[in-house]
């Protein structure tokens, strides 16, 4: 690749991670925080909502992936996907209770049908953002990379999930977020970025050179990649994807309700300012073991990465001070995002050439899916009896504690033990 080229490359990696990363934290993160203050909803109705997302982030990524593949074109989906994604995103400054109550005045409870129209447009707005980011972005990302830049191009990737978190928190730290109108500005600032960025790709994204047959069935490609054939000719794929399941089942028990933990449990109000430090930190961290990986591989950079992930879950469960908890966030972000570098790389290297789109639902099931379903469900199980408090409102919510971290160490713990056979099943020769 030209100098031209590669600098081209990086900035529309750079631009479209961040943006697709910061548009994901608003929804996975934010949405649990926009329903929670302004609808008071329950930890189930929460898990319900990451759950139904999951569902929809995987068949769009199936069916557009292997659609993608079938005619050969990625930037026609990644930029028209962008610009309705980020018009899904401005859809939600129209849902609030006193709108919602004005249209159906016989509603028993206006805040019930806020949270049932969030849930459903935000299934909608997975639908845009699926097919723009996880199916075509991602399958684009191994299309123009190979084994001997995979790993820096994936580090840079893997990290701006936590840029994106600190470009949100720091964007918006003066915002009351116990107020509707921040929630209508906040909503209008992302979609619109989104749809800005989705033109921008117009002119800087190429499409790849994909060899594209004229035998293959759309449908068939749809369910390609769980066909026992395809699994038996690529074990490397596989294994690396019921562990990254396993990985992801371990984070989505603590995230969807990391935020409330923060500034409710802990009531850390600055909680921006004290997290800050550490999401640049891990940043910075996961670029530099993203280039680890290109020369040492999969089996010797991923035992370091859950380690870390491990010791800051540990941190977080017994301590609640301001110190440790920086600490222990650290810790579990630097494990955490250097865990999502090495297994994207290890899975991307043994995706089969020209079948990346198709292989991209696969990844969703491992990365979205699975852990969507049951990290929510195990994380609302731990918190059922948790302590409540009562709101200004004089409605009663639930207040996160710290086991959540330590179901998610159990859960990193299992990852651990299914890694051995894993790696014995697997011939030296493979370099895995």
């Amino acid at each position: 690749m030209k100098k031209s080229g590669r600098a081209r490359f990086f900035l529309a990696l750079v631009i479209f991670s961040l943006t697709g990363q910061i548009a994901w934290v608003v929804e996975n993160m934010y949405f649990n925080v926009f329903i929670y203050k302004m609808f008071n909803a329950s930890a189930s109705q929460i898990s319900a909502m990451v759950s139904a997302s999951a569902v929809a982030a995987t068949v769009t990524t199936l069916l557009i992936g292997a659609l993608s593949d079938k005619l050969g074109k990625r930037k026609l989906f990644i930029c028209g996907g962008y610009i309705l994604w980020g018009i899904s995103i401005l859809s939600f400054a129209l849902i609030r209770l006193d709108l919602i109550s004005a249209l159906f005045p016989m509603a028993a409870s206006a805040a019930a049908v806020c949270i049932t129209l969030v849930i459903v447009m935000d299934c909608v707005m997975t639908f845009f953002g699926s097919s723009a980011n996880d199916a075509c972005f991602n399958a684009w990302l191994t299309d123009v990379t190979d084994d001997s830049d995979r790993g820096a191009a994936e580090g840079i990737n893997a990290m701006m999930p936590l840029v994106a978190i600190l470009a949100v928190f720091g964007g918006f730290m003066s915002f009351d977020l116990s107020k509707s109108e921040s929630w209508t500005l906040i909503f209008l600032i992302i979609g619109g970025a989104v749809i800005v960025i989705g033109i921008l790709g117009l002119f800087l994204i190429s499409d790849p050179q994909i060899t594209v047959s004229e035998n293959r069935n759309y449908f068939g490609n749809i369910v390609y990649g769980f066909r026992p054939r395809v699994m038996k000719q690529n074990p490397k794929l596989y294994f690396c994807l019921i562990a990254f399941a396993l990985f992801n089942i371990s984070i989505q028990i603590f995230m969807p309700y990391l935020i409330l933990y923060y500034t409710v449990s802990l009531k850390m109000d600055d909680y921006v300012l004290i997290m800050a430090p550490a999401i640049i930190l891990a940043a910075v961290f996961t670029a530099f073991w993203g280039r680890i990986y290109d020369r040492i591989g999969f089996k010797k950079s991923v035992y370091p990465s859950l380690a870390l992930l491990c010791a800051g879950y540990i941190t977080l469960f017994f301590f609640r001070s301001t110190l440790p908890v920086f600490v222990g966030s650290l810790l579990m972000m630097c494990g955490y995002l250097s865990g999502m570098a090495v297994f994207g790389a290890a899975i991307r290297s043994n995706t089969p050439e020209n079948r990346s789109g198709m292989f991209q639902g696969l990844r969703i099931v491992s990365q979205v899916l699975i852990p969507g379903v049951i990290g929510p469900g195990i994380g609302a199980m731990i918190l059922k009896n948790a302590e409540t408090v009562m709101g200004d409102d004089g409605t009663l919510s639930f207040v996160p504690n710290e086991n959540i971290f330590l179901a998610a160490l159990i859960a990193a713990a299992v990852l651990l033990v299914f890694l051995v056979p894993m790696f014995r099943s697997v011939r030296k020769t493979d370099n895995l």
